[in-house]
C-alpha cells in the first residue's frame, strides 16, 4: 500500500532543554539554513561549525495546547501539554519524532515495549564523542546510545543516505506470528527480512520509507508509563474502512475515527488502534495532514519561548534542579544573557558559557560545567 506513509514516533519527555541538545546537538537533526535564534544564541554561543552547516531550525512545528488531546496523543493526562516535530527533513519525506511535554511531569517510568530507532549518521557518532555523550559499540560500525528519558538509539557509523537517514523503528512482541498477521494482513504491510531463529521481522509500506521492526521477546510486553505511538497516514476516504474492519476483526481500537483540531491549522482525522501487543497505533488522514505538517518556520521560537521566560534573575524551582548524578548541586539562582529556562538542566552536559550561580552542595562530588 504505497499510499500509506510512516509519518513519526511519539516520545514522551520530561525536560525539553536536555531533549532538544540530544535531538539537535547529538544527532544532528537540522532543515533548513537561516538565522540562528535557538537556544546557542539566547545563551551567547555560536554555533559548532559541523551543527551550523544546515542552519539551526531543527524544530519543524511547535504546538501547544491547554488541555489534553481527544486522541491522547500526550497520554492518559488532561493538563497543559505541547508537541514539538524534529526531525533531519520535512514531515512529507522524511519519519520524524514527535516530543510530547506535559506540564509538571518530570519523567516516565521505561517498559520493554520501545527497542530503539536506528539511524545512518557518521555525523551523529562524531557529534557524540565530541560531547562526550555515552556511546556503547554494540555491532561493528553501531553505536548504542541514549536520549534524555532512557530511549535507546542504534547509529550507524556512515554516511548520512539521499533518502531519509531514519531506518527503523524497532518494537518488542510476545508473539511474532500473531503480530505478522495483524500487522500484514490487516494493516496492509509488507515484509522486507524475517529470521525465524532470531524472531524478528522487518515491515513496511514502501521501499524509501522508515521500517517497522518486530522483535520477539520472552514473557509480556510492558509499556509502563513511557508508552509510545507510531503514526501512519493513508488516503482520508480510507479512515472509516479502516475502522469498520478492526470492528470486524475483534481488534481493539483505542479512539474511534474523530477530528482533532490544532488552533490556527488544519483539522485532521484519526483512528488510533492497538496491536495484539498493545502497542498504539494511529492513522491520520493524509491530505489534512500534509497540511497540518508545513514546516512552520517560527518553530523553534516558540519552542525557545516556552522554555526561556526572559527574566535576567529569578530564582529557580524545582523543576530546575539538575537531575544528572554527575552534578551535585542545587541551582538556586542563574543568569543567563537575561534568559533562563523553566526546565532542569543536566549541568554536565551545559554548553560553556558564563554563569552567575548561588549553589547549594548536597554531596562532596566535583560540580563542574563541562
Amino acid at each position: 500500500m504505497a499510499a500509506r506513509r510512516a509519518l513519526h514516533f511519539v516520545f514522551k519527555v520530561g525536560n525539553r532543554f536536555q531533549t532538544a541538545r540530544f535531538y539537535r546537538d547529538v544527532l544532528g537533526m537540522k532543515v533548513q539554513a537561516g538565522a540562528d535564534r535557538g537556544w546557542r544564541a539566547r545563551l551567547g554561543r555560536t554555533p559548532e561549525p559541523a551543527l551550523a552547516e544546515g542552519g539551526e531550525k531543527w524544530v519543524l512545528r511547535h504546538e501547544e495546547f491547554e488541555e489534553g488531546c481527544k486522541a491522547a496523543c500526550n497520554g492518559p493526562y488532561d493538563g497543559k501539554w505541547s508537541k514539538t516535530m524534529v526531525g533531519f527533513g520535512p514531515e512529507d519525506d522524511h519519519f520524524v519524532a514527535e516530543l510530547t511535554y506535559n506540564y509538571g511531569i518530570g519523567d516516565y517510568k521505561l517498559g520493554n515495549d520501545f527497542m530503539g530507532i536506528t539511524l545512518a549518521s557518521s555525523q551523529a557518532v562524531s557529534n557524540a564523542r565530541k560531547l562526550e555523550w555515552p556511546l556503547t559499540e554494540v555491532a561493528e560500525g553501531v553505536f548504542e546510545t541514549e536520549a534524555p528519558g532512557g530511549y535507546k538509539f542504534y547509529l550507524q557509523n556512515r554516511s548520512l543516505p539521499q533518502s531519509d537517514p531514519v531506518l527503523k523503528v524497532t518494537l518488542a512482541v510476545s508473539d511474532l506470528q500473531k503480530s505478522l498477521n495483524y500487522w500484514c494482513n490487516l494493516l496492509g504491510m509488507k515484509i522486507y527480512e524475517k529470521d525465524e531463529e532470531k524472531q524478528r521481522a522487518l515491515l513496511g509500506y514502501a521501499d524509501n520509507q522508515c521500517k517497522l521492526e518486530l522483535q520477539g521477546v520472552k514473557g509480556a510486553v510492558d509499556h509502563a508509563a513511557a508508552f509510545g505511538r507510531i503514526a501512519f497516514s493513508c488516503p482520508q476516504k480510507e479512515l472509516p474502512d479502516l475502522e469498520d474492519l478492526m470492528k470486524r476483526e475483534n481488534q481493539k481500537i483505542l479512539t474511534p475515527l474523530v477530528s482533532l483540531d490544532t488552533p490556527g491549522k488544519a483539522t485532521v482525522q484519526v483512528v488510533i488502534l492497538a496491536d495484539p501487543d498493545g502497542h498504539e497505533i494511529c492513522f491520520v488522514g493524509d491530505e489534512a495532514f500534509r497540511e497540518l505538517s508545513k514546516m512552520d518556520p517560527e518553530g523553534s521560537k516558540l519552542l525557545d519561548d516556552t522554555i526561556f521566560p526572559g527574566s535576567s534573575l529569578m530564582p529557580i524551582s524545582n523543576e530546575l534542579a539538575p537531575s544528572s548524578p554527575r552534578s551535585a548541586a542545587i541551582l538556586t539562582s542563574v543568569t543567563v544573557d537575561k534568559c533562563i529556562s523553566r526546565e532542569p538542566l543536566h549541568l554536565g552536559n551545559l554548553p560553556r558559557i558564563k554563569l552567575s550561580v548561588s549553589i547549594t552542595y548536597l554531596t562532596s562530588n566535583p560540580f563542574f560545567f563541562q
